[in-house]
């Protein structure tokens, strides 16, 4: 029950908290279109204010009615926070890219210490282990707020992923406020899913791309820690592949990386006349496709399923990434 109430209050929170925040929004942080931006009409950003904020209340309360472990909270919460400022700030005034970098190591270094997971083999030293953990973690933050230039992706992406997460602590695979702390960011995402409806008339800006990052990294991490890496990788690896894969390409031509830019995948859908509806479809449907079979993987945790979900899972993705880079799946009206 706890988690049925961190989902639905999270949600309506979160509903409410845009409502309030907008004008606020409008007036301060509003989004005007460039080359490179996938919307055509001036649109405040900042709606990620109200999706953490729902997160971290209801997260909270729930800790404190449950007595669930307060201190492991506050350190991921605080991380969230520090990133949600950092993303504020850009929003209203962009910030040059290395301080956004040097800030980003620094939050993710102190989260990646404070969870003392570890996942490779002893034989592997663990601050190399460290470093490595940071590095990804710093990636899988920037690359949430890369992909994030869509109407109703990041929703498409992180529902899926957060509800999974949330009914393996249902389940007891994860700590119950793990999936509490998951069921309230899915049920905030749903709440902000409304005002970010293609058309959207609210951006998550990165304040809610960077936090959201943060957050949904540490779950992946946390859930990696149980010996159920193959799972951690296939939930959010569509995300993974298309930015990665794009990275690598803009590094190849040269380009300067941290600059914006049209490359992503899901941006050469809809500028072949895909709508943005048919993208935000493939990519929910692909994650219940991955998270079926991450579920495949903790259901028959032998090495020959984790490699064959795996494979799969990389297939299935390509295919998509392979439609998206091709014109006629479905034309924009």
């Amino acid at each position: 029950m706890i988690v049925v109430f961190a989902l639905v209050s999270s949600a309506v929170l979160s509903a409410l908290l845009i409502l309030v925040l907008k004008p606020l929004l409008i007036r301060y942080a509003l989004a005007r279109p460039n080359a490179r931006s996938s919307h055509k009409t001036p649109t405040p950003q900042g709606g990620g204010l109200a999706v953490l904020a729902a997160t971290l209340a209801v997260a909270g309360l729930s800790a404190v009615w449950l007595v669930l472990p307060v201190p492991s909270l506050l350190i991921v919460a605080a991380a969230a926070v520090a990133f949600a400022v950092l993303g504020t700030a850009d929003d209203i005034r962009p910030l040059p890219a290395w301080i956004r970098l040097v800030m980003q190591f620094v939050v993710v270094t102190a989260v990646v210490l404070a969870s003392g997971t570890r996942l490779l083999p002893d034989s592997i030293p663990l601050a190399a282990e460290r470093i490595l953990l940071v590095v990804a973690g710093v990636w899988f933050v920037n690359l949430v707020n890369f992909m994030d230039g869509l109407d109703w992706i990041t929703v498409a992406e992180m529902v899926p992923i957060t509800a999974f997460v949330a009914g393996l602590g249902l389940v007891g695979v994860m700590p119950l406020w793990i999936a509490v702390l998951a069921a309230a960011l899915c049920g905030a995402l749903l709440g902000f899913a409304p005002f970010n409806r293609p058309v959207a008339r609210l951006f998550l800006g990165d304040v809610g791309s960077l936090s959201i990052g943060l957050l949904v990294g540490w779950m992946l991490l946390q859930l990696a820690g149980t010996g159920a890496l193959a799972a951690a990788i296939l939930l959010p690896l569509y995300y993974l592949m298309d930015a990665t894969i794009t990275l690598l390409r803009r590094l190849a031509r040269g380009e300067k990386v941290w600059e914006a830019h049209r490359s992503h995948f899901y941006q050469k859908a809809t500028d072949n006349g895909v709508s943005v509806l048919a993208v935000d479809a493939h990519v929910f449907v692909l994650n219940l496709v991955l998270a079926a079979l991450a579920a495949m993987t903790l259901v028959w945790p032998s090495g020959a399923v984790q490699v064959a979900a795996l494979a799969l899972g990389v297939v299935l993705v390509g295919l998509v990434l392979r439609r998206f880079s091709r014109p006629g799946l479905e034309v924009s009206r």
